[in-house]
């Protein structure tokens, strides 16, 4: 019985540095009272309504003066726009046509060209070609490969499976042809 009332005694009575934390952190409480240990969500939550005591509220307004507030605010923003649009115009005065032009992979009016094996010959006019390419992983610095198939118009039927061929882009032809054979590199043996 008396080990029962000394574990109340010190579950009541907090350590000297718990006590100093508590005090800065409630100093409300009365003197000679034990202070409530608080956790440390409850501390946050009383130092954020502290601080906003002393910060205090936005001041009384009316209705027209919020409203005037406003309507200046609107202006402001109103003139940036202007301002804004007047330099986008001057910028597209600058360049042809009045028109950014986009970064290119290539020149303009040219088409890419691609080097690659000649899988399937089997359709009327028309070759699929895999094109390799291994290239180095950014982070991981590993040589990585992979490939892409591209069906070309072979207007000739000229190349056949296994040959190398140099294929360029063109218009859209079918639904899956936007390539065309430029020529047979080497014929597979």
């Amino acid at each position: 019985m008396a080990d029962e009332e000394n574990r109340t005694v010190e579950e009541t009575t907090p350590a000297p540095e718990a006590s100093a934390a508590a005090d800065t952190a409630a100093p409300s409480a009365p003197a000679g009272e034990p202070v409530p240990q608080l956790a440390p969500k409850e501390r946050r939550q009383q130092a954020r309504t502290a601080k906003a005591a002393k910060i205090g509220t936005r001041p009384a307004q009316t209705i027209e003066e919020r409203q005037a507030e406003r309507a200046a605010k609107r202006a402001k923003n109103a003139a940036r726009r202007r301002n804004l649009r007047a330099k986008a115009r001057e910028a597209a005065k600058a360049t042809p046509n009045g028109e950014p032009t986009p970064p290119r992979e290539h020149g303009e009016g040219r088409q890419k060209t691609r080097q690659g094996i000649v899988t399937s010959d089997k359709a009327d006019k028309t070759i699929t070609v895999r094109i390799d390419v291994a290239r180095r992983h950014r982070r991981y610095e590993k040589i990585v490969r992979s490939s892409t198939t591209f069906h070309a118009h072979d207007e000739k039927n000229d190349a056949n499976i296994g040959d190398t061929v140099i294929i360029r882009e063109s218009r859209p032809l079918s639904r899956l042809k936007r390539w065309r054979l430029v020529e047979v590199v080497e014929r597979a043996k």
